[in-house]
């Protein structure tokens, strides 16, 4: 990562958009010239990217898709669709940056609904297998997976392990319920790369990242994949259905 912003800035790059919080570190560390376009999961002011929303300062600007601020509405769902879940597992990448605030995040939002989290971390695909393993292990009635570029890339294997086991799951981003997974709810990653673009275009046309104000993301989407509920053998409750933006068949 940080080679390959290091790459970037001595090529004299117009704009560097990065799409993760790790990349937005290494392009903020690597250059305070060249403008930076970010798109990250959580507060930027409180990662320290920018000083404010309103007017970043410095080179950067970008967007939050409040990925990392979604625990109540997850464990919502899978409380609506397992009205008797007691104990629900939390899988998160150590690796990542905003895993502390994840984890507050959804352990806060189950202890107001009282039931019990369980953190699984993984950050290889042997790590994912174990942290299935102790998910059964535990006894756990579903499971929230955390945002994180590495989890979105081992999709497929999250998604496979999951119903293997028959553990409800609930994800952030419509790829995971394309993969098989059971329900999503977060950012529509279309529009925030729609704007990504658009950003990147008016720097590039003189605007400055300081004078951009960071985007907060307003659009959200409700995918449930009926498919792995059949093969999981649960009911959706019709509600459920009715407000989901999009359904699987």
């Amino acid at each position: 990562m940080w080679r390959s912003q290091a790459e970037l800035v001595r090529r004299q790059v117009a704009v560097i958009v990065a799409s993760t919080i790790p990349a937005a570190f290494a392009a903020k560390a690597a250059t305070a010239t060249i403008p930076i376009v970010f798109y990250v999961a959580e507060d930027p002011v409180k990662l320290g990217l920018v000083t404010g929303l309103a007017r970043p300062g410095g080179n950067a600007t970008g967007f939050n898709n409040f990925m990392a601020e979604l625990g109540a509405k997850h464990l919502g769902l899978l409380r609506e669709l397992l009205p008797t879940a007691t104990r629900i597992g939390l899988m998160a990448n150590p690796t990542n940056p905003n895993v502390e605030g994840v984890t507050k995040d959804v352990t806060a939002a189950a202890l107001a609904i009282g039931v019990q989290i369980d953190v699984v971390r993984a950050s290889s695909s042997s790590e994912i297998g174990v942290a299935f393993a102790t998910l059964v292990r535990n006894r756990a009635d579903a499971l929230v997976v955390g945002p994180d570029s590495f989890l979105a890339n081992r999709r497929l294997q999250v998604t496979t392990l999951a119903t293997r086991y028959a553990i409800p799951t609930v994800y952030n981003s419509r790829e995971f319920a394309e993969a098989g997974g059971l329900m999503t709810y977060g950012t529509s990653l279309a529009e925030v790369y729609r704007q990504l673009g658009v950003y990147a275009g008016r720097i590039l046309k003189g605007n400055k990242p300081a004078e951009l104000p960071v985007v907060q993301s307003t659009k959200f989407e409700f995918i449930i994949n009926l498919i792995t509920a059949k093969a999981l053998g649960l009911d959706v409750p019709p509600p459920l259905l009715a407000r989901a933006d999009e359904v699987i068949e």
